[in-house]
Order: structure tokens, then sequence, then C-alpha cells
């Protein structure tokens, strides 16, 4: 059972590795060029929802689907990813427009699927490649001579228009759904004074690319209202603190192995300074139980934030340490750069003790999964 879940873990990583580029490239394009960034440049940082919405999902799906059944597989899985982005449908979004006299005032507009579909192309970009492939088999024998290519364009085309109808209808909705469920368990939490645990709910739900749902979605709000009244709030350090992911990858460069330890060092300074916490999520899905690493961080951060009263003035964006400073208050710095510290060093510590223990390295694992079967149960 243990292997079957690595093997599957290492699967699902497999996914998304192979497009690490693309997430640096985004990722460095959202730290220079947003609002918050270095050098903002509205022109320059028009690319950041279509890369984060579109590009990178199709690229997931892209690639679950290859890893099945090749290129054919790939771009199956390419066109039901968009079902699944077109699935996420319109939401009503309420966010802080700015702060005025210590109060926050809010704005509420209707968004389209601000939440990054990256688990729905995950689900649907292998299940487009297992399709194709076993249509494929079913086909080869009975094509006549000469429709070769005219039988495998219409294929996959009608399974295609199927599978992003599904999209749609089944999957899209299903993931916006586990999204508003994670942050209603967060709400719950935050509402019966359990904060640290929400940990367990926020770590995961971000692995998972729902961070920006629930940061804008349910902390946010939360939040600003309780800023009203002190001119802080705790809900804006839970999904934001850098410190737990810059742990888990200090723990993977010291006792990491292979593309996850050399990539490590780039993807500090992009998490930590540039505020892009997608970065770090492949290095929990290339070994999953590494989760444990940033549930820890997040958990003993949250309880020093509890117990000293820490809170920032807004959310920070994006969730940089630079972010930290500017809407730290005044009186605050203490609380929260210790608290983000704190996760820093236990998220560190937990994850290299799991390393060592139980090691990993992705050169072996994407060899492994090289073959269009390798590592999904009941394929092999």
């Amino acid at each position: 059972m243990r292997e079957r879940i690595q093997a599957f873990g290492g699967f699902m990583a497999g996914m998304v590795i192979p497009n690490i580029g693309a997430f640096i490239a985004w990722g460095l394009i959202t730290a220079l060029f947003i609002e918050t960034g270095w050098i903002p440049s509205a022109r320059f940082a028009a690319l950041v929802g279509p890369m984060i919405l579109y590009l990178l999902p199709v690229l997931i799906g892209y690639t679950g689907g290859k890893m099945i059944h090749g290129h054919r597989g790939g771009v199956l899985g390419a066109v039901a990813t968009m079902g699944v982005i077109v699935g996420g449908g319109f939401y009503r979004l309420t966010e802080v427009a700015e702060i005025v006299d210590g109060a926050a005032v809010l704005v509420e507009k209707d968004v389209f699927n601000q939440i990054p579909m990256f688990l729905g192309a995950m689900v649907m970009g292998p299940i487009a490649g297992w399709i194709m492939m076993k249509v494929d088999e079913a086909l080869e024998d009975v094509i006549p001579v000469g429709f070769e290519m005219l039988v495998n364009n219409f294929s996959l085309g009608i399974i295609g228009t199927i599978l992003a109808m599904i999209g749609v209808v089944i999957v899209g909705p299903i993931v916006t759904g586990i999204s508003t469920v994670a942050g209603g368990v967060v709400d719950t939490l935050v509402s019966v004074r359990l904060l640290p645990l929400a940990a367990i709910i926020i770590e995961p739900a971000k692995v998972l690319f729902l961070n920006n749902a629930l940061n804008h979605g349910v902390l946010t709000p939360l939040g600003a209202a309780a800023a009203e009244e002190t001119g802080r709030a705790i809900h804006f350090l839970l999904e934001t603190n850098p410190g737990p992911g810059l742990g888990l990858l200090i723990a993977y460069y010291v006792a990491g192995k292979g593309l996850l330890k050399n990539s490590a060092p780039g993807a500090m300074i992009i998490h930590f300074f540039g505020g892009i916490h997608e970065i770090y999520f492949p290095y929990v899905l290339a070994h999953p139980i590494m989760i444990l690493s940033t549930i820890a961080g997040g958990m003993a951060a949250d309880l020093w934030f509890v117990i000293s009263g820490a809170g920032l003035a807004a959310s920070p964006s994006p969730g940089s340490i630079f972010a930290y400073f500017a809407v730290t208050p005044p009186g605050q710095h203490f609380q929260v750069f210790t608290g983000v510290l704190i996760g820093i060093i236990v998220a560190a510590v937990v994850g290299m003790a799991i390393l060592r223990v139980r090691p990993v390295a992705v050169e072996e694992e994407e060899e492994e999964y090289s073959d269009s079967k390798a590592g999904v149960p009941g394929l092999a």
C-alpha cells in the first residue's frame, strides 16, 4: 500500500515537475509586474491572470494525458482540461479595496474562474489519456486502410468534445465545491477559536492550488471585519505565511536528492521574496508525506500568532516577506516575524526528518513514468 501511494504521488508530481519552468516564468512575471511587485507594469501584469488560469492548467492536463498515451493522450488531456477551466464558472468575490482611517473598505465583484483548476487538470488529463489509449486499442485492427488519419482525428475530436462538456458540467463545479467546503471548514475553526488547527485544512488545500480561493474568498473578508475594530487581524497571517513553504524547501535542499534538491534554492527566492507560494506545491506533490512538514510549520506559527496577539493591517499581496513588512502595523513586527521564523524552523526540521527516513529522488520517478503505463494503479 505504501509503495502504491508513493507511486501515485510520484505520478501526480510527474504532471507538474516537467512544467516547473513555466511556473517559474509565471512567478517571475507576477513578482515583477503586478501592482505591488518590484517594477509594476499594467501591460506586462496582464499576463498573470491568463497564465495561471489557462496556460498552466492546460500544460498540466497535456502532460498528464501524454504520460498515459503519448501526444494523442496529451492533446485530449488539454482539451478536457479546458472544459474544467470553463466549468469553474463565475462566483462572487469580496476583497479589500483600501484602508481608510484604519478601516477596511470592502468591494464585491463577479469573477470568472479565479480558482486555478490545477486539481481538475490533474484529474482530467490522465483520464483523457487512458480513454484515448483504450479507444485507439479498440480501433487499431478495424480501421480500413487509408482511413487511419481520418478516424484518428475524428475519434480524438469527438471524445474531446464529450470530455470537455463533462468538465464544464461535472468536474469544474466539483473542484469549485471542494474549495467552498474547505473554506467553510476554515471559517468554522476560526469561529470556534481553534486557529492553529486551521493549518490542517489550509496547507493541503494550498497544495491543491486552492490557496487563492481560501485567502480571498474566506480569510480576507473575515480579517477585514476584524481589522475594523483593532486595526489588525490574525486571519491575514494564516494562508499567506511564507515560513512553512520556505522551511519545506530548506528541508529539500539539505536532505533531498536530485532535481528537487538542485532546484530548491531558486524556488526559495521566488517563494519567500517574490511571494509566489505555488512554486513549492510540486515539491509536496512529489512526496505527499511532506505535507506534514508544512502542516507542522503552519500550526506552530499560528499557535505563536494566537499567543502573541499578532496580526496584519491587510492581506499581503503577494505573500512575500516584503509584503509582510508593508502591512505589519507598528508594534507588531516582533510578533509577526517571529511567527514566520517559527514556521520556517519547524517545517524545515520536520521535513528533514521525513526525508532522512523516506528519501525521494525525482529523476528516478521521471524515468519510471516515462512509460505510458508506469505508476498508474491497475495499468502497470
